[in-house]
């Protein structure tokens, strides 16, 4: 029933939104001879305020048009590799003198599937295609995925990743972006474990809940105090009519949404004031930035009961991968088997999501690697969402994540 009232009151404000709309319109249009006095840009400032806050965000376009490879000016097509149910596999082909013809290190992004889009990783791929050939899971809104797809849970998940990197053929990369870093390592060792071919050359963990049990943060204590019966009973609901997807069990995205809104609630509210006073004074290039940051964070998708669930379950709750007790399909991931894919793993310093050595953990359970295809690092300056975007990911991270690629490149 939570999604249905979900779903009502959206309706039910729909005219609001629309009177709005119009006053937006009315007060701020040039014709107006009173739009540019203060009380104008005032009621201007609110009704768009309101749109805002009440409007549905969809699914954002990447927007990945023209980049600089290898500091030349290269463009880039936007091309579907690979289509499941529940993701598709997209490539980012570049066409340029500054293109190398296949001789970039091939790597495989694996898009965190905890509520937003892939578009969430805009910034990730840019830098990533200045000098690498760049593949990315784009997973997709549960609610448009018919039932008749079937189910798919954290297990299913890993075989997707197998699969993709079985596509790409080897001497691959994977770079996990946080919440895929437990799927990440288990395909690696299942494969591994198999001699497959098309087994990663390294694997990059970025922020990834490795072993929840370290460092535990305020994420990570609520899925381990409250029962799993309870997240069931309290986070899922069907989803309505007249979507594609209607009665499939899911976690609501609204509702992954408003826990990450909580989690720093002064701080949206503040960045709220803030644009609130831009608009009224007219500074056009603060007002910009934030309508392009929330239109991205703000843009959710909805999550598969079974896989919501299981991931609880499986990662928060049991630890069964750090503990060496994970199955897929009926088979014990066995990271001992990891002997030759070079890990690296990537930390934030003020990362309140994902708690110092979670992801670093990844280590000291990979028994068989070799020390000298190990690498820890953690920048200081970073959260949670600094590590794979923003300034420092570009200046920093990224440079020293290639790096790496290169090193260990088969």
């Amino acid at each position: 029933m939570l999604y249905h009232a979900y779903e009502w009151t959206h309706a039910t404000i729909t005219p609001l939104r629309q009177a709005s709309e119009m006053g937006l319109q009315a007060w701020s249009d040039p014709r107006n001879p009173w739009s540019g006095t203060p009380v104008a840009r005032t009621m201007a400032a609110s009704f768009e305020m309101f749109n805002n806050a009440t409007k549905r965000y969809g699914r954002p376009a990447f927007n990945i048009d023209v980049i600089e490879a290898h500091g030349k000016p290269a463009a880039v097509r936007q091309e579907i590799a690979m289509e499941k149910p529940f993701c598709r596999l997209l490539h980012f082909r570049r066409y340029g003198e500054g293109c190398s013809d296949g001789k970039d290190p091939k790597v495989l992004i694996i898009a965190p599937m905890s509520g937003h889009f892939a578009t969430l990783l805009r910034g990730t791929i840019e830098k990533m295609l200045e000098s690498h050939d760049v593949y990315l899971t784009d997973w997709r809104d549960a609610r448009n995925v018919p039932l008749t797809e079937g189910l798919f849970d954290l297990e299913d998940y890993v075989e997707y990743l197998i699969e993709f990197l079985q596509f790409m053929g080897p001497g691959c990369s994977v770079v996990g972006v946080c919440q895929p870093g437990v799927p990440a390592l288990a395909a690696t060792a299942l494969m591994s474990e198999d001699k497959d071919p098309c087994r990663p050359d390294s694997l990059i963990l970025m922020g990834s809940p490795i072993d929840t049990r370290v460092s535990p943060t305020d994420p990570t204590k609520l899925a381990d105090e409250k029962s799993l019966q309870w997240f069931e009973s309290n986070m899922i609901s069907l989803v309505p009519m007249p979507n594609p997807g209607a009665m499939r069990r899911v976690y609501p995205g609204f509702l992954q949404l408003s826990g990450f809104m909580s989690m720093n609630i002064d701080r949206h509210i503040d960045a709220a004031m803030r644009q609130f006073n831009n608009l009224v004074k007219g500074d056009g290039e603060p007002t910009e930035a934030h309508r392009a940051f929330y239109d991205e964070y703000l843009a959710v998708m909805d999550l598969t009961a079974e896989f919501y669930l299981q991931t609880i379950d499986v990662v928060f709750q049991r630890h069964l991968l750090p503990k060496g007790e994970m199955t897929v399909k009926g088979r014990t991931v066995n990271l001992g088997a990891i002997t030759d894919t070079a890990i690296m793993t990537i930390e934030g310093g003020r990362d309140d999501i994902t708690g110092e050595g979670q992801t670093h953990i990844t280590h000291t359970i990979t028994p068989n690697l070799p020390e000298a295809m190990k690498e820890p690092y953690t920048n200081p300056d970073v959260g949670h969402y600094g590590v794979f975007n923003g300034s420092r990911w570009r200046s920093t991270i990224q440079p020293k994540l290639a790096a790496f690629i290169a090193q260990h490149r088969k």
